[in-house]
């Protein structure tokens, strides 16, 4: 599934390429793409004649935030990729050179089109990602209801080592398996709690309780080193994300520890080891962390 860094070089494509796109016309290929409303037919008429202003990232969310030609506010657009959600962008036809636009797959769910001819198409192979609109005037936790359980971004100054002391005060579970609970740090998944552990010297398998003030700024910290390393890369190949234009990202052939089982460690050389915590794989260096 995308993490952060994967949903955030979505966010950034998506700002860079549709910011002003006006959205003339929205095919929904697939229903259970979209979870709001409930008519798919209501969905795409929800969209159509709006302008994309901006894109925003909470979690693993996407948020659009939609005007109409006339300035006044329209709704947000939620998207959630889930496992295999992908957005292509197709830039308008040119009068000067044949069309080149790839033939829609069997997994593209919803196409939409600019008035100049682009087209914003959403591919899914596994049929999990999801679809909102949310009208105007609605909190965006009533209709996208995942949103009212995400803890604080990592990014941000609420998610801070006496932020994590407090919310983890005499818990027994292995520290992999906090960082992977969305309401305690939005947007972390398997990738990035391997690699942040692993630069913080911590075993994925220790008590989240035991962990002091000073180690868990130094978790905070790698963390956010991990996953500012990660966007700048645009992502990890480790997965099946793309971009916009259908490019995997970078970070994975940096990866310290995951998906390297049996390999020696960068650092120390000493073969590292896998283990499944909370039903996902962890892996980690039995000498740099402890």
């Amino acid at each position: 599934m995308p993490e952060l860094p994967e949903v955030e070089t979505v966010r950034l494509g998506l700002q860079r390429q549709t910011q002003g796109f006006l959205i003339s016309k929205v095919d929904v290929l697939r229903a259970r793409a979209i979870a709001a409303p409930p008519d798919p037919a209501l969905f795409s008429l929800a969209l159509q004649n709006c302008v994309v202003t901006s894109w925003r990232r909470r979690g693993k969310y996407l948020l659009a935030d939609l005007e109409e030609a006339n300035g006044r506010e329209a709704g947000i657009w939620g998207v959630h990729l889930r496992m295999t959600g992908q957005f292509l962008w197709i830039p308008p036809p040119q009068p000067s050179s044949p069309s080149s636009d790839p033939e829609p797959t069997v997994h593209t769910r919803v196409r939409l089109w600019g008035a100049d001819g682009s087209e914003l198409r959403f591919i899914d192979t596994r049929s999990f990602a999801q679809m909102w609109f949310v009208p105007p005037g609605r909190r965006l936790e009533s209709v996208i209801t995942g949103l009212g359980r995400l803890g604080p971004e990592p990014f941000d100054q609420a998610f801070s080592a006496a932020y994590l002391l407090e919310r983890l005060h005499g818990s027994k579970r292995p520290i992999k398996n906090a960082l992977l609970d969305q309401s305690l740090v939005a947007g972390i998944g398997n990738i990035y709690a391997d690699e942040s552990l692993y630069t913080a010297g911590i075993l994925p398998q220790t008590p989240s309780g035991r962990l002091g003030l000073k180690a868990l700024e130094r978790l905070r910290q790698c963390l956010v080193e991990v996953l500012e390393a990660s966007i700048g890369a645009g992502g990890t190949t480790f997965s099946d994300f793309r971009d916009l234009t259908g490019t995997n990202g970078n970070y994975g052939g940096q990866a310290w520890v995951y998906r390297r089982a049996g390999l020696g460690c960068r650092r120390c050389g000493a073969t590292l080891q896998r283990e499944r915590l909370a039903g996902r794989s962890t892996h980690w260096c039995p000498e740099c962390q402890s």
